[in-house]
């Protein structure tokens, strides 16, 4: 049974890529095939990007780190840590959703693995072109969604509103993961998941600890 699933985040930095590669993991352990797209990037630094989003996504899917394949999964990179439509501005590129709906759907329609993971960037409203948010891409695409949330105070408003604003636009949502944030003055991560889940209106809640990543079987 193949499946295709939207990463996205309540907030920024909240973890969708460890997130990713803990599923991407988890499911190439069970003897599955693995794909993941990252359409856009910002922060890329071209000269050391083993560890930037797409390069760790190859990592976990088992890939080479090569141009070649960095350019299979996240073809628009901009150097700036800022939204990508900011960032591509800085370097004279225009960028727009068209850019990043055709990328996706040319990869999902050539993907036969088992799993494709189409990554986000940002929170669920981050503009991600010229012309659209994350939902907006979320919308055209039509995936159902996993989405991160963190564990730092305030995180739990994030995460329900989004829970929310993924809702009232119809998306689907596959499940909620609460990603636990390394900041030690973060609140009780385990109070903070109960609470994500009473009022996530009964879907399925997953705490993504961060010393072990058992919990990527139950997001599948």
């Amino acid at each position: 049974m193949t499946q295709t699933l939207f990463i996205s985040g309540a907030h920024t930095d909240v973890g969708k890529t460890y997130v990713a590669c803990a599923i991407l993991r988890a499911a190439g352990a069970k003897g599955r095939s693995v794909e993941a797209l990252k359409p856009v990037v910002s922060g890329f630094d071209p000269q050391d990007w083993s560890q930037s989003d797409p390069g760790r996504l190859l990592a976990a899917l088992g890939r080479p780190l090569t141009l070649e394949a960095l350019d299979a999964i996240s073809p628009l990179r901009f150097d700036a840590a800022l939204s990508p439509p900011m960032a591509a501005r800085l370097q004279g590129y225009d960028l727009r959703l068209t850019q990043l709906t055709d990328f996706c759907r040319a990869g999902l329609a050539a993907s036969t693995a088992d799993l494709t993971l189409v990554e986000g960037v940002g929170g669920v409203m981050s503009p991600i072109s010229e012309d659209a948010t994350g939902l907006d891409l979320m919308l055209a695409l039509g995936l159902p969604t996993v989405l991160v949330g963190g564990s730092y105070l305030g995180a739990i408003s994030h995460t329900l509103t989004a829970v929310e604003t993924l809702r009232a636009r119809g998306l689907t949502i596959h499940g909620v993961v609460v990603s636990q944030s390394a900041d030690p003055d973060a609140p009780d991560f385990v109070q903070t998941v109960e609470s994500v889940a009473a009022f996530a209106g009964g879907l399925k809640v997953v705490a993504a600890a961060r010393d072990d990543q058992a919990w990527a079987d139950h997001v599948l």
